[in-house]
């Protein structure tokens, strides 16, 4: 099973908002926005949780001081889809496109919450609310953000944080208050050789053995085709 933190930060929600998550000291990511809700960066921060361990079979414990997120995700989020999105009283969801992001990363995966009191001396809550408040300081002081190595269970020594599973994300744009966020991690700007990649078979071969050693940047092109597949990581590999 996998541990983990997540936890948002807002200075003055909406303001200079951030979001991290937290295994160790040599697992952690986090990100922000220039100007966010408290309860956006709390739903990015399991996002980004889930996208980071995606490639993973592990079950996932996510420890999280959010009640709103942890009711979005196991009781009101199954609701709002069935009716179109729109609460039992006919409003719109606020953060949808944030929470139907996360409704896609959790399809397939093993998991279960545990509500934490923030502010208490919990370690992982407190490592995590102290790095997602540093990515908002950051963005407060127009200052580089500290973001972290990334995930790093299994990934190569050399990685660099740029290099590494779900390293920086963030928006490229203010968020209006309680309407969503244009989370960048769908974008494919891949050079034409790097399109290729894995793109090969023998049609006259009957079957063919394929040995590949891969930087970190192409395991996770690699893990996100297989999530645009539909397909687990593994599957894909194997097929």
């Amino acid at each position: 099973m996998i541990t983990a933190a997540a936890d948002g930060s807002a200075l003055g929600n909406p303001g200079p908002a951030g979001w991290a998550w937290y295994v160790d000291d040599d697992c952690w990511a986090a990100g922000g926005w220039p100007r966010a809700t408290n309860n956006q960066g709390e739903l990015q921060a399991v996002l980004e949780l889930f996208r980071a361990t995606a490639h993973l079979d592990d079950e996932l414990l996510v420890l999280c001081d959010s009640q709103y997120v942890i009711n979005t995700v196991t009781k009101w989020m199954a609701g709002w889809k069935r009716k179109g999105w729109k609460k039992a009283d006919g409003k719109p969801v606020l953060n949808l496109e944030l929470i139907q992001e996360l409704d896609a990363a959790i399809v397939g995966r093993r998991y279960r919450f545990e509500w934490v009191r923030g502010h208490v001396g919990h370690e992982l809550n407190e490592a995590a609310d102290e790095r997602a408040r540093a990515a908002a300081t950051a963005y407060q002081q127009k200052k580089p953000v500290p973001s972290g190595p990334g995930w790093t269970k299994g990934v190569a020594t050399d990685a660099s944080p740029a290099g590494s599973p779900n390293a920086h994300v963030e928006t490229s744009a203010s968020v209006p208050v309680e309407t969503g966020v244009d989370a960048t991690s769908a974008h494919d700007d891949r050079s034409p050789a790097d399109a290729t990649l894995f793109d090969f078979e023998d049609p006259t071969a009957d079957w063919l053995t394929l040995s590949v050693e891969l930087t970190t940047d192409e395991h996770t092109r690699l893990v996100e085709r297989a999530r645009e597949a539909g397909v687990s990581p593994r599957s894909s590999c194997a097929g």
